[in-house]
């Protein structure tokens, strides 16, 4: 009888899901990585996936392709006729709601991931919801993250016999600073990760993704292992 722990870590590529990988590496956990080829404008951020993967060891990377999101357009990152916005604090200051927002797409990802987790025997979904995204992301909030977990509860065989599956949203309460101090004492390989929008191998330094990232790193008094000044 398999009785060892299992989580299912909702993989980006990005810095906050990259954290996500370290945090369930040190809980005990034998990792499955689910990573989304959701359309959306590069794929940049699952090769990275793959590296992190492959980084840590799992016991299984699943790339789910699923265009949908990507036909029915209304972001920024699956709509190439919507702009990536450049301007500084383009969400996180106004409060609004970012063009870069993709409808409903933690309320997909969670779906399938509680799916993988039920086959898998996972008792964890990890997924790297941000304290400084869910000002802008409704898919984010914690108030979301608690919501989910029920209709998992009610919607799974795993929760109607019992079995507590669970979702862990680890950095919801951090900063960005907070998450690198974090990532960098459990050896998150942040080299690996990507977070530009604009699927630039380097932090461009102006969207919103790379200019929280960028400060997250210099506010921990870290250096961005792949920030430009580094690559000079």
């Amino acid at each position: 009888m398999d009785t060892a722990k299992k989580a299912v870590v909702v993989l980006s590529g990005g810095l906050d899901s990259t954290t996500c990988m370290g945090i369930a590496r040190d809980a005990g956990y034998v990792l499955h990585a689910l990573t989304f080829d959701y359309g959306q404008r590069h794929s940049r951020e699952i090769e990275q996936a793959k590296r992190i993967a492959h980084h840590f060891e799992v016991a299984d990377h699943r790339i789910v392709k699923m265009d949908f999101l990507s036909q029915i357009g209304g972001s920024a990152l699956t709509d190439r006729s919507i702009a990536v916005p450049t301007e500084a604090g383009t969400h996180e200051e106004s409060g609004e709601i970012p063009a870069t927002y993709v409808p409903a797409r933690n309320l997909i990802f969670l779906s399938l991931a509680a799916a993988y987790a039920e086959v898998v025997g996972a008792e964890v979904i990890y997924i790297g919801v941000s304290a400084v995204d869910y000002s802008g992301y409704p898919d984010c909030r914690p108030e979301f993250i608690a919501s989910m977990s029920e209709t998992i509860r009610l919607a799974t065989k795993a929760g109607a016999t019992g079995t507590n599956l669970r979702i862990e949203a680890p950095l919801s309460h951090l900063s960005k600073k907070e998450t690198v101090e974090l990532g960098l004492r459990l050896g998150v390989p942040y080299e690996l990760s990507t977070s530009c929008y604009q699927g630039e191998e380097v932090a461009c330094g102006v969207c919103d993704s790379c200019r929280l990232r960028l400060q997250g790193f210099r506010e921990a008094g870290a250096v961005d292992p792949i920030a430009y000044h580094n690559r000079g």
